[in-house]
C-alpha cells in the first residue's frame, strides 16, 4: 500500500503532528473485557491438561525449514524445536550441553573436541553421528548451497575461502576423529564461539534425505530432522504442526506432543485469535491495544529486554545517499526517537543513538547529539540538509519500504511526519508482504530507505559488529569502510577482553561517524501468554526451546 501525503503546514509541534498521523492508523477499538477463567491446574494448580498441544502466534510466514538457508526470526523459532546443534540453551538462555554430552578446548582456544551422546537419534531412527556435522557444516559454507549467513561460521579455518569458492568445503576445519567425536579447529582463538554454535549454520543436515529429495527436502514427510520435535504438516499462510520426535535422545522429558506456528502479519488479528483461545501465545501486541492489554490482561502481558536493534537502512549504493553523509545524518537527527519509543510504541522501547544494544563485556557506544535536545539536533538536521543541496524549493523525495505489519506502519508514518515538520521531505511509504520485501531488500538497486533490525545470533557484541563488514552476506546497506573491516577483523581473534571490547566500541564509532543507518530504538519483547503455558522465562535472545514448555489444566 503507498501513499502518505503529509502535507501538513506551519510551525505545528512534531509530537502533535505525530499524534495526527497515528489518529488515522485504525486499531484503536478497545475489546470488550475478558470472561475470567477457570481454576488453573485443577485442584492442586500442577495438574496437566490433557491434550499437550501448544499453539503460537509466529508472524510473517517463513522463508524455509532449511537451517542453512533460512535468515527470519519467524523461521528460526521453528528449526530450533526441528533441529539441534552441538550447544544448546536453557530457559533463561545459559549455554546447556545438546547434540554433544561434553567438549574440550585446546590450550591454544582453537580446538574444540566433541563428544556426541551415544543416544543420540535423527527423527527417523538413524544414529546422529560426527559425520552429520561435518557434512552439515561443510554444506552451510559451500557457495552452491547459496546461504547469506555464511559470515557466521568466519571463526572456523578456512570458513571463508570456502565460502568464495577459493577452496572445496573438504578444507573447512572440521572432522569426525570417530563416530562420535567431533572436531573443529579454529582460524584464531574466538571468545564467543560456544554462543555462535547454538545457530542454525551450525546445524547437522541428515545427507541422505537431502540427497534422495534434494531442494524437497524439507517438505513434510521429507525432512528428518534432529530436535525433540519433527515436521508434520506445513500448509503456507496456515500453520506449521510439529509433532513430538520419540527417537529424540531426551524425549522422557518432552511433555509436549505437538506444537502450531501460525503465521500472521496482521498484529490486531493476531490479538483476536489470542483472545478467541485460539492461541495460547502472540508474537508480539500491538502498540495501538497496549493500554487495554495492560488494563484488562496484565497477569498475560510479557515484556523482557531483547538482544536487538530496529533501525532504518539507507541504500549506500547509489544516488541520494551513496557518498552524502550529510543528508543521512540531516534524517537521522530530525527523528524525535522519545516520541517513537513512548507515543508510537509504548512497551518500553529503549531509543537508540548507536548500534549496539546493552551487552554484557561492551559499552554501547552513541552519536555525538545523543547528549543534545531534540531542538537542538533538529537544528543541526536543517544545517546539513541545506549543506547537502536541499531545501524547500528543492525538497528530497524518497520512500520508505516497510514488510507489513502495524507497529512498522505506524513508525513509518511518524518518521515521514517528522522528516516532512522538519526538513520538508516528501516521502512515499511502502509497505510489502515479508517474503517479497525481503527480496526487495536484497536487490539494494531498488530500495531508498527501508525498515530493518537485527536480532542477536549470540550474546555478544560481535554479532552486531560483523554485519557490516564488507564481506557480509547480510551487509545489504552496501555500507563499506577498510577501518572498520579492520578493527572488526583484529576483535575477532583478540583474547584480551579489554583490548577486544576497545576495538569493537572504535569500530562502532567509525560506523556512527559514517551513518550509513538510522539507529531508532532497542527492543523488548511484547506478547501474551497463556497462563496455563509453563516452562517460559525471559532470556535476553528470546530463544525459547518448546521441549522444555508443558501445559496445565483449564
Amino acid at each position: 500500500m503507498d501513499g502518505v501525503a503529509l502535507g501538513m503546514k506551519g510551525l505545528v509541534p512534531v509530537w502533535l503532528v505525530v499524534s495526527l498521523v497515528l489518529a488515522g492508523c485504525g486499531g484503536r477499538e478497545e475489546p470488550p473485557p475478558e470472561a475470567p477463567e477457570a481454576q488453573i491446574g485443577g485442584p492442586s494448580g500442577t495438574e496437566l491438561a490433557e491434550t499437550q498441544i501448544l499453539h503460537l502466534g509466529n508472524g510473517a510466514e517463513i522463508q524455509s525449514l532449511d537451517p542453512h538457508r533460512g535468515e527470519e526470526v519467524q523461521g528460526a523459532n521453528v528449526t530450533r524445536d526441528l533441529y539441534e546443534g552441538l550447544v544448546s540453551e536453557a530457559p533463561n538462555g545459559d549455554l546447556v550441553p545438546g547434540a554433544a554430552e561434553s567438549w574440550t578446548v585446546s590450550a591454544d582456544g582453537r580446538v574444540y573436541t566433541f563428544k556426541l551422546r551415544s543416544n543420540g537419534r535423527w527423527s527417523n531412527g538413524d544414529p546422529v553421528t560426527a559425520e552429520d556435522f561435518v557434512f552439515g557444516m561443510r554444506r552451510a559454507v559451500d557457495p552452491t548451497t547459496h546461504s547469506i549467513y555464511t559470515f557466521i561460521l568466519t571463526p572456523i579455518l578456512n570458513a571463508d575461502a570456502v565460502a568464495s569458492g577459493k577452496l572445496p568445503p573438504s578444507e573447512l576445519g572440521v572432522r569426525a576423529l570417530d563416530p562420535l567425536t567431533f572436531e573443529i579447529t579454529l582460524a584464531n582463538p574466538t571468545p564467543y564461539f560456544l554462543g555462535l554454535l547454538t545457530h542454525a549454520m551450525t546445524f547437522p543436515v541428515h545427507r541422505a534425505s537431502l540427497e534422495q529429495y534434494g531442494e524437497q527436502f524439507t517438505r513434510p514427510g521429507n525432512l528428518v530432522t534432529n530436535g525433540p520435535f519433527e515436521l508434520a504438516d506445513w500448509v503456507v499462510q496456515s500453520h506449521i504442526r510439529l509433532v513430538r520426535n520419540h527417537y529424540y535422545w531426551d524425549d522422557a522429558n518432552v511433555r509436549l506432543e505437538e506444537v502450531w506456528f501460525y503465521p500472521t502479519e496482521d498484529q490486531t488479528a493476531e490479538l483476536q485469535r489470542y483472545r478467541a483461545g485460539e492461541l495460547d501465545w502472540t508474537e508480539i501486541v500491538p502498540a495501538s491495544q497496549l493500554k487495554w492489554v495492560r488494563q484488562n490482561l496484565p497477569n498475560e502481558l510479557v515484556i523482557a529486554p531483547y538482544l536487538a536493534s530496529y533501525f532504518y537502512g539507507f541504500n549506500n549504493t547509489k544516488p541520494p545517499f551513496k557518498g552524502n553523509a550529510n543528508l543521512r545524518r540531516a534524517l537521522s537527527l530530525a527523528i524525535n526517537r522519545q516520541i517513537i519509543a513512548d507515543q508510537v510504541l509504548g512497551a518500553g522501547q529503549i531509543p537508540a543513538f548507536g548500534w549496539v544494544p546493552p551487552v554484557a563485556n561492551y559499552t554501547s557506544q552513541q552519536m555525538p547529539e545523543a547528549s543534545w535536545t531534540q531542538e537542538e539536533r533538529e537544528a543541526e538536521a536543517k544545517r546539513l540538509y541545506a549543506a547537502a543541496g536541499y531545501s524547500a524549493e528543492n525538497p528530497l523525495r524518497t520512500e520508505i519500504l516497510y514488510n507489513t505489519q502495524e507497529n512498522h506502519r505506524r513508525i513509518a508514518l511518524a518518521i515521514a511526519a517528522m522528516w516532512k515538520q522538519v526538513l520538508g521531505v516528501q516521502t512515499k511509504i511502502t509497505n510489502q508482504e515479508w517474503k517479497v520485501f525481503i527480496d526487495t531488500r536484497n536487490r539494494q538497486q531498488e530500495t531508498q530507505v527501508y525498515r530493518h533490525a537485527w536480532v542477536g545470533d549470540y550474546n555478544d557484541a560481535f554479532t552486531f559488529a560483523e554485519l557490516w563488514r564488507s564481506t557480509s552476506g547480510q551487509n545489504d546497506i552496501g555500507y563499506r569502510n577498510p577501518e572498520y573491516d579492520r578493527l572488526v577483523t583484529a576483535a575477532q581473534s583478540e583474547l584480551d577482553l579489554v583490548k577486544r571490547a576497545g576495538m569493537l566500541e572504535e569500530a562502532e564509532r567509525v560506523l556512527l561517524a559514517d551513518m550509513p543507518l538510522i539507529p531508532l530504538y532497542y527492543y523488548v519483547t511484547s506478547r501474551l501468554i497463556k497462563p496455563w503455558v509453563k516452562g517460559y522465562a525471559p532470556n535476553i535472545m528470546d530463544h525459547h526451546h518448546h521441549k522444555y514448555f508443558y501445559l496445565l489444566k483449564h
